[in-house]
């Protein structure tokens, strides 16, 4: 399955890649009613580094692991180790439109589990994405744009 979404920040490249290699800024552009809870990552990713986190929605805890890898300037791949997918991977790319402007693009590649609990939640994990992207495009705008006024 694949999955892909762009949405253009009023940033500088320079500056979206570095709040996209804060592990926080996960948790910050994760829109509710899920909760975001980060049990182990560096505060800022680099490559080989691991980030494993608890999606909580409602009372469902669940578990997720990724590796980085790939990274570069223009942006970063995370792949999952261990989690609700039988695979998982998401490019984040960062595109340079002039030098106060960068499209974000996010590129997923995944499977759902054979079991049926996994294909199950793997699945209404799939069909929430629309929603979950236009979410993170949304406040990613709107975090960067801020911080950008107080600069």
């Amino acid at each position: 399955m694949k999955f892909t979404r762009s949405f253009v920040v009023e940033a500088s490249l320079e500056k979206v890649a570095a709040f996209h290699a804060q592990s926080a800024s996960m948790a910050n552009i994760t829109p509710p009613p899920i909760i975001t809870k980060i049990t182990h990552a560096p505060q800022t990713l680099r490559e080989g580094d691991t980030m494993a986190f608890t999606l909580w929605m409602a009372f469902l805890p669940i578990r997720w692991e990724a590796k980085i890898e790939n990274v570069s300037a223009n942006g970063f791949t995370d792949r999952q180790l261990r989690g609700p997918m039988a695979h998982w991977e998401h490019r984040h790319t960062f595109e340079q439109l002039s030098p106060n402007r960068t499209r974000v693009i996010d590129e997923i590649d995944a499977s759902l589990k054979k079991n049926p609990l996994g294909f199950l939640l793997g699945g209404m994990m799939w069909l929430g994405l629309p929603v979950l992207f236009a979410f993170r495009g949304w406040k990613t705008k709107k975090l960067l744009s801020t911080s950008s006024e107080s600069t």
